[in-house]
């Protein structure tokens, strides 16, 4: 029986992920601030360890025996990063090496650090392949980079078999209401305007967090120490493109929508080239339009645990 540890795992991304590992003795270790809740693991079997990933005697006790690591817990949003970037170096850059010094003294098999297409800045067109430089434009973005090149020396200087997995923009059911998607549907529901920054030409990839954490499961059996997997969807869309999806999904109009001051240092784009990972066999399984349904579905059902 495969004994995993997910770090984070109260996340959104987190939580679906241990959905996929039915049958495995799951530790699931979350310091629970604002975007962790215990209600996402509901019918996971689990045991549950409230802590953190930069404390090291905590994870001196916890980490030995797991045959399997993989590192969710991060500070995620761009703009409370813009606002105070120190939580995100924190637990990003130190929290990820406290980790993976306790991976290496318990001689742990495989550890899988998740992180983000955002850690290359913006592509104006084309798509990043995975030894594209990183050129992180926000303190978010930074501190993920730095968690991934640390990340890389383990698995050089000390031959941990770690590998690293950027992903494009998730959404799915249970995802905090502070993200572009989540956020305009409970707007919604709210009666509340959609903050749509500056002229919504931003343009993202979408991946549904089921097949996203196929993917991570992917490389967590069959990823090389030290390499970069991305992880992509099949769709492209500016944020007016999803803007209008969502209204009509909802059955509301324009006038729902409110044009804000643009973010800082907002990237324009983003891309992924994931060849490499459907070399190996992943595809994403769900269709935009029916995962768009069923986020909304779930929002619009599961009232209390947003409101």
């Amino acid at each position: 029986m495969t004994k995993l540890l997910v770090t984070g795992g109260a996340g959104f991304i987190g939580s679906h992920f241990a959905r996929t590992f039915p049958g495995a003795e799951i530790t699931v270790l979350d310091r629970l601030t604002y975007a962790g809740d215990r209600a996402n693991l509901d019918g996971v079997e689990h045991t549950f360890v409230h802590g953190d990933i930069c404390d090291a005697d905590l994870l001196r006790q916890l980490v030995p025996g797991h045959d399997l690591v993989v590192n969710f817990a991060a500070e995620s949003h761009v703009d409370r990063s813009i606002d105070g970037a120190s939580a995100f170096v924190r637990t990003n850059v130190l929290g990820t090496q406290t980790l993976l010094d306790a991976c290496l003294e318990a001689g742990v098999r495989k550890v899988v650090q998740v992180s983000t297409d955002e850690v290359y800045g913006s592509i104006d067109s084309g798509s990043w392949s995975e030894d594209a430089p990183l050129l992180p434009r926000s303190p978010y973005s930074a501190s993920k980079a730095g968690g991934d090149l640390v990340a890389r020396a383990y698995a050089i200087t000390h031959g941990l078999d770690v590998s690293i997995t950027r992903c494009s923009n998730n959404y799915g059911p249970r995802q905090f209401p502070e993200k572009l998607i989540p956020l305009f549907v409970t707007n919604l529901l709210k009666g509340r305007k959609l903050p749509l920054y500056g002229d919504g030409g931003n343009v993202r990839e979408w991946v549904h967090v089921a097949d996203h954490c196929a993917g991570i499961r992917l490389v967590a059996e069959v990823g090389e120490p030290g390499e970069v997997y991305h992880i992509g969807g099949d769709v492209e869309l500016t944020n007016t493109e999803l803007t209008g999806l969502i209204l009509a999904a909802c059955g509301a109009g324009w006038d729902r929508v409110e044009h804000v001051a643009d973010r800082k240092g907002h990237d324009r784009r983003y891309s992924l080239d994931d060849s490499r990972l459907r070399a190996l066999g992943y595809r994403p399984q769900v269709a935009f339009e029916d995962g768009l349904k069923e986020t909304i579905h779930w929002y619009t059902e599961r009232r209390d645990r947003w409101t």
